[in-house]
């Protein structure tokens, strides 16, 4: 099978009208490119097309197509906020990777929001928890506002969006476990006594800036989705954003860098050839590498990786896993290498992630709450059958 195939042989694989070719396209189902040998013409890549076959080929029955929506497969519900298309993430329509050259993880933040939104002053922002790890302080923080917060429904937008703005300092001030002036990458480079990369300019600050704008939002993963469901309750923008912290704290979540941590030990302790056999002989996943969204590897990554010298033993894994696999390096592995080339203190790969994804929580909370929706979604019952009481 040709890795590109015309519309004609597309439409015959998957049963389709044009206008249905196109609309799988736009919402991202399906990727186009122009024929090289003639640019009025398109070409569609054919293991997606014979995927999209094999789904239409299955049983269509409503508890089937559910199931499936639940683990990458079709949208589940409407957003404004970020998509991926041609291989690549989008921020309402911005392309992420150009947005990373220039704007700050505040900027983004409010691009996610939709344009509204301004900070309060410094002193209305509570001092953050104090002791403990990064992940305990964020917990905290969170927790805190959320007991003393109103419910966001019936709030309007414009307080709403303020309060967002409040809630991503608050959090970044947990983080870092002070209150300080100044954009959320050069705190962070700050805390993390990056030296030179404390200067606006200075590249230790820069690779934070570029790594928080990149990682701000990824549609609908699952700490996207649990702030949404929060509020979608009326639930309060601190709660949603706890919700949304409660997922990442997950292993197959946040947890990802620690994960190739992992893995990486592996590699040192026993080469990384036999490393990465082990895994596979054992049916164990490969962290830090490939993605289903990114089929030709992941943009975000790509974008990092690019910006600094990658530490030579990861280096050796990833040319081990992409001979072995074919499989190439995602965000996580450009997260742990970036903090190993920075000497950032431990944890720092997990609160790059969450001080970035905390906006797109926030972004996420604001459209369902303006939606108005309550998700509910229905469970397929498995258990005993019910037996009534007739006595």
């Amino acid at each position: 099978m040709t890795d590109w195939i015309p519309a004609g042989e597309a439409l015959a694989r998957l049963g389709l009208k044009p206008q249905s070719l196109y609309a799988y396209v736009s919402r991202g189902l399906l990727t186009a490119r122009a024929d090289p040998l003639d640019s009025r013409r398109s070409l569609y890549r054919a293991r997606e097309v014979e995927a999209l076959a094999a789904r239409r080929r299955r049983s269509r029955r409503p508890s089937e197509v559910a199931a499936g929506a639940m683990t990458w497969g079709e949208p589940v519900l409407s957003s404004a906020i970020t998509t991926v298309q041609d291989g690549r993430p989008w921020y309402r329509g911005r392309d992420v990777l150009v947005l990373s050259e220039t704007e700050t993880l505040e900027s983004v933040a409010r691009l996610l929001r939709g344009g509204d939104g301004v900070t309060l002053k410094r002193s209305d922002r509570p001092a953050p928890p104090e002791g403990g790890p990064p992940l305990a302080r964020a917990f905290l923080a969170l927790a805190s506002r959320a007991a003393a917060s109103p419910p966001a429904l019936g709030q309007p937008l414009l307080a709403l969006s303020a309060e967002a703005a409040v809630l991503l300092d608050i959090f970044a001030d947990a983080l870092v476990a002070e209150t300080t002036p100044g954009p959320i990458h050069l705190r962070l480079a700050k805390a993390w006594r990056l030296g030179p990369g404390l200067v606006p300019g200075g590249p230790g600050a820069d690779l934070v800036r570029r790594t928080l704008v990149l990682l701000a939002d990824h549609e609908l993963n699952p700490s996207a989705f649990a702030a949404r469901v929060a509020a979608s309750t009326g639930a309060s923008l601190a709660a949603s954003a706890l919700a949304g912290l409660a997922a990442l704290s997950g292993p197959r979540h946040g947890g990802a860098p620690a994960a190739l941590s992992l893995f990486r030990s592996e590699a040192l302790g026993r080469g990384v050839a036999d490393a990465v056999s082990a895994r596979l002989a054992g049916d164990r996943s490969l962290p830090g590498f490939g993605h289903p969204l990114y089929p030709d590897g992941d943009p975000r990554a790509q974008a990092l990786l690019a910006r600094f010298p990658v530490p030579e033993d990861l280096m050796r894994l990833a040319a081990q896993v992409r001979a072995t696999t074919g499989l190439t390096p995602n965000v996580d592995f450009a997260l742990v290498a970036l903090c190993d080339h920075l000497k950032a203190p431990e944890g720092s790969a997990f609160s790059l992630f969450a001080a970035a994804r905390c906006a797109g929580w926030l972004a996420h909370a604001l459209e369902q709450i303006q939606d108005g929706g309550l998700i509910r979604p229905r469970a397929r019952y498995t258990g005993p059958v019910p037996e009534p009481d007739t006595a």
